[in-house]
C-alpha cells in the first residue's frame, strides 16, 4: 500500500530554500494510481444545493430517509460558517512531483507560524491544492467547493463545549471529550511541530488525497440512484435499530443503478508515460440491506481513545487479531486531545486492506452533501461485491444518538452497514457512556441510525468529513 516517503524530510526544506523543483523531483517521483472506475452511466450535474435539515426530495421508489430531521439541525456551511470569498484556486497538480513541490512552496515557516494568531494559522495550516480536477485542504479533505479564508478562520474559533457545561439540547450536560481532534486542536498541534516533521504530516497526508483522487472525483460526481434495493442480507432483521424509525413511504425497486465501484490496484506507470485509466465496470446490483464486520464491535480503553478504538475494530476485521488500542494510540499519534482523521486514513491504507476492496482510502468532506446522497455513497461502499467500513466522523449529541443520556465532543464511530428500506445506517459505537460516568447509559456495541441522523451528526461536527 503507498505511503509517502519520509526518510529525506530534512533535505527536502532545505532544498526548498535552495531549489526546490529538483530536490521535490528527487523525494519521491512516482505516480501512485489508486482510485475507482467512473461512472458507467453518465452522471448528471453534480449536486448544487446546499444539505439540509430535510432530505432532497427523492422519486417515489427511493429508499426512505427519516421524513422529519430534527429541526434543530445544522444547516448548510455557508450558513453555519461567515461568507466571503473562496481562497484563490491553487495551480492543478498533474503528478506527484508537482503536489511535493506545491506543498514545499506553500509551507509556513515555524517562527512565523507560532507567532500568528490561530485563526490566522488555519489559513496556512488548512491550505488547499488542486489534484487534477480534485480540490483538497489540508484537515478538511476533498471538497466541492472552496473555502473562504474567514470559513477557515471561523472554524478554530467555533466553541467547543466544556466538560460539565449547560447545552441548550434538552439542558444536557457535555461530560467526556471523547477522542476527536476539533480544528482549533488540529492547527495546533500541527503549527506545534517543528517544519521537517509538520512536512512530513503534510506530505502523508496528501499522499492518501493524491492516492485516491479518482475516488473523489467519482464522489463529486455521483448522483443520488433512485434505487438501489435487492437481495436482503441474512443480518439486518436482527440488528436493533436505535432512534426514530423511518416510515417507509414508497417500495423500493430492484433496478441496478450505474455505481463507482473499487477496482484492484493498478501499477503505477513510469515517469513520463500516460497513467492507465482505471477498468469501466459493469452496473451493480446492490442488495437492499448489508451488514459487515458482525462480531467485531469494541469499546474505547480511554474517554479520548473513540480513534483508536474505531481503528482497533476496523483492523481486527481485516486480520483477525485484535491488537490493543494502546499500540493503535500510537501508531494514529493520539493524544489526551484526540485523534485526527486523516492518522485513521493513513493507517487504514497502510496497516489494512480495507484499501484493497474499497481504494485507497480518503478524507471526504460532506459539507454540500445531502442526505440522500450520503446514504447512497455508504450503500456502495458497504453493499457491492467488495464491501469495507466507512470512518465515521460526528459530534456526539443525544438528539442524534438519543441512547445517549449526555452530549459529548467530536467522535469516530465504525459505518458497517444499511437498510434501504428502513433508511437506516449500521455503525459501531464505541463509546460506552456508563464506563466513563456513573449516570451515563450503556451505550457501546450495533446500533441502526436514521441516516438524516448519522449526515446531521456528522455536519454538527465542525471538520463535516468521513474517512471512506
Amino acid at each position: 500500500m503507498p505511503t509517502a516517503t519520509r526518510g529525506a524530510a530534512g533535505l527536502i526544506l532545505l532544498g526548498a530554500l535552495i531549489a526546490q523543483a529538483p530536490l521535490a523531483a528527487a523525494y519521491a517521483p512516482r505516480e501512485p494510481d489508486a482510485g475507482v472506475a467512473a461512472p458507467t452511466t453518465g452522471p448528471s450535474t453534480a449536486p448544487t444545493a446546499v444539505p439540509t435539515t430535510t432530505p432532497a426530495a427523492t422519486p417515489a421508489a427511493t429508499p426512505t430517509i427519516d421524513p422529519e430531521p430534527d429541526p434543530t439541525a445544522p444547516t448548510a456551511p455557508d450558513d453555519k460558517w461567515p461568507g466571503g470569498e473562496p481562497v484563490g484556486e491553487p495551480p492543478a497538480a498533474t503528478s506527484w512531483t508537482e503536489v511535493v513541490q506545491e506543498v514545499i512552496r506553500t509551507a509556513p515557516d515555524s517562527s512565523m507560524l507560532r507567532a500568528t494568531a490561530l485563526a490566522d494559522q488555519s489559513k496556512q495550516v488548512m491550505r488547499c491544492f488542486k489534484l487534477e480536477t480534485e480540490n483538497y485542504c489540508l484537515g478538511l479533505g476533498f471538497v466541492d467547493q472552496l473555502p473562504s479564508g474567514a470559513q477557515l478562520s471561523a472554524m478554530t474559533a467555533a466553541p467547543e463545549a466544556a466538560v460539565g457545561s449547560r447545552s441548550a439540547d434538552a439542558d444536557a450536560e457535555q461530560d467526556i471529550a471523547t477522542g476527536a481532534l476539533s480544528p482549533a486542536q488540529f492547527v495546533s498541534e500541527r503549527s506545534s511541530l517543528s517544519d521537517n516533521a509538520r512536512l512530513d504530516e503534510e506530505l502523508d497526508e496528501m499522499q492518501a488525497a493524491w492516492d485516491g483522487r479518482e475516488k473523489a472525483r467519482a464522489l463529486r460526481e455521483l448522483d443520488a440512484p433512485a434505487s438501489t434495493s435487492g437481495e436482503p442480507s441474512t443480518e439486518p432483521t436482527t440488528e436493533p435499530t436505535t432512534g426514530p424509525t423511518a416510515v417507509p413511504t414508497a417500495t423500493a425497486t430492484t433496478a441496478p443503478t450505474g455505481t463507482p465501484t473499487m477496482p484492484d490496484r493498478t501499477t503505477p506507470a513510469s515517469p513520463g508515460q500516460p497513467k492507465p485509466k482505471p477498468p469501466v465496470s459493469a452496473p451493480v446490483k446492490l442488495p437492499s440491506s448489508s451488514y459487515i464486520m458482525k462480531g467485531f464491535a469494541t469499546s474505547q480503553d480511554k474517554g479520548y481513545w473513540c480513534g483508536p478504538a474505531t481503528f482497533q475494530s476496523i483492523d481486527w476485521a481485516d486480520d483477525n487479531q485484535k491488537d490493543t488500542q494502546a499500540s493503535w494510540a500510537k501508531d494514529l499519534g493520539s493524544s489526551s486531545s484526540g485523534t485526527g482523521i486523516s492518522a485513521m486514513v493513513k493507517q487504514t491504507n497502510l496497516k489494512t486492506n480495507w484499501d484493497l476492496a474499497a481504494g485507497s482510502y480518503i478524507v471526504q468532506n460532506v459539507g454540500h452533501w445531502n442526505t440522500q446522497k450520503f446514504f447512497s455513497v455508504h450503500q456502495n461502499h458497504l453493499g457491492d461485491a467488495k464491501p469495507a467500513p466507512v470512518i465515521e466522523h460526528v459530534q456526539l449529541l443525544k438528539r442524534y444518538f438519543p441512547y445517549l443520556a449526555f452530549n459529548h465532543s467530536g467522535h469516530y464511530q465504525v459505518g458497517r452497514g444499511y437498510d434501504a428500506k428502513k433508511g437506516t445506517i449500521g455503525i459501531y459505537e464505541v463509546f460506552n457512556e456508563r464506563r466513563f460516568n456513573s449516570r451515563g447509559n450503556t451505550t457501546n456495541g450495533p446500533k441502526n441510525i436514521p441516516a438524516s441522523a448519522l449526515f446531521n451528526a456528522t455536519l454538527a461536527n465542525t471538520f463535516q468529513n468521513i474517512g471512506l
